[in-house]
């Protein structure tokens, strides 16, 4: 195990400064991703600052005209088991409870959740084999080498692994915002450009610098949101990353489909948007499948597949038109 020195903040604005001077310094808060990073040497951080006891940042608010505001540091089981969060937005209980173990949800926080770095065994695995994630300009094994669990949109030469997080597939199709604090002050993200596509830079997985904080998780509400599924396929029913999920939110009018917020997990190196797709399917019954399925299909023109995950393209359309129809069931 990397050798490292700990310490404790008890105020955000200290913790911000701490990093923004120490380019060694990572906060930590459950641990759950950074820690087995370390062990795989994917992460070599030479101090931790523990941030869990920073004030006002563990809360679950339930607002009056509908939304939901998290704090960054509220932990995975406690937001998955909120009657507010399962009655407004089910979509994010759903992908909570689909994303870890329950030992691993009552550790890992909601910030800690959506910093994930991507799933390439290339990456997590230490084989000394070429990644331009751990080594930037080494190369990218899985480009041509196994690549079943990879991208089919979104990824380039440099890196084409995926992004893990169930939550942020559902966050990113209710557009929610991600607050966070750095050095000049507060601002917003979109989750939707949080996370980065790798270009020629996938060793940056997201929008933040140095110094940044994420405080809280902003949800507005939606229409779309209460009538809403997650659903995930993976290669096992247990603990398991995806091999493609869908988040589903639907407004109906009788039994056609009035709008639509889509996003899909597994596909690609951040949370993917099917915004060709929610147009099209305006309109559309949800009793006529060969219908959604063209509505679908429309977001999929852009998809690449590499040598082993073409199966992916058909998969992701047939869990997209299941998370419709069950969403549908919930109006």
């Amino acid at each position: 195990m990397h050798p490292f020195a700990l310490s404790r903040a008890d105020d955000p604005a200290t913790a911000v400064a701490i990093q923004t001077r120490d380019p060694g310094l990572a906060f930590i808060a459950g641990g759950t991703d950074l820690i087995g990073l370390m062990k795989d040497r994917a992460a070599l951080p030479e101090r931790l600052l523990d941030i869990n006891h920073l004030p006002g940042m563990s809360y679950i608010e339930a607002r009056a005209d509908g939304g939901l505001r998290i704090g960054a540091l509220a932990r995975m089981s406690d937001v998955a088991a909120s009657l507010a969060v399962r009655e407004r937005f089910p979509l994010i209980a759903e992908a909570l409870l689909f994303a870890a173990s329950g030992q691993l949800r009552n550790m890992a926080s909601i910030g800690g959740n959506i910093m994930q770095r991507t799933r390439c065994a290339y990456f997590r695995d230490e084989d000394d084999l070429p990644c331009n994630k751990r080594r930037p300009g080494s190369g990218c094994s899985a480009r041509h080498g196994l690549n079943r669990n990879h991208a089919i949109f979104g990824w380039s030469d440099a890196c084409v692994a995926t992004n893990p997080s169930d939550l942020a597939v559902a966050l990113a199709a209710l557009d929610a915002q991600v607050i966070v604090r750095g050095r000049t002050g507060e601002r917003s993200i979109p989750i939707t450009e949080f996370h980065r596509l790798p270009g020629d830079t996938p060793e940056r997985d997201n929008a933040l610098d140095r110094g940044d904080l994420i405080v809280a998780v902003d949800v507005a509400a939606r229409r779309e949101a209460r009538a809403s599924h997650y659903l995930k396929v993976r290669d096992r029913q247990s603990f398991e990353f995806a091999l493609v999920s869908a988040a589903a939110g639907i407004a109906i009018d009788g039994r056609s489909i009035a709008s639509a917020r889509l996003a899909l997990g597994g596909v690609a190196h951040k949370p993917w948007r099917l915004r060709a797709a929610e147009t099209a399917l305006r309109g559309v019954s949800l009793d006529d499948r060969d219908a959604l399925r063209s509505a679908i299909a429309a977001s999929f023109a852009e998809a690449r597949a590499l040598a082993h995950n073409a199966f992916k393209i058909e998969l992701a359309q047939r869990v997209v038109v299941r998370a419709l129809q069950v969403a549908g069931e919930r109006t």
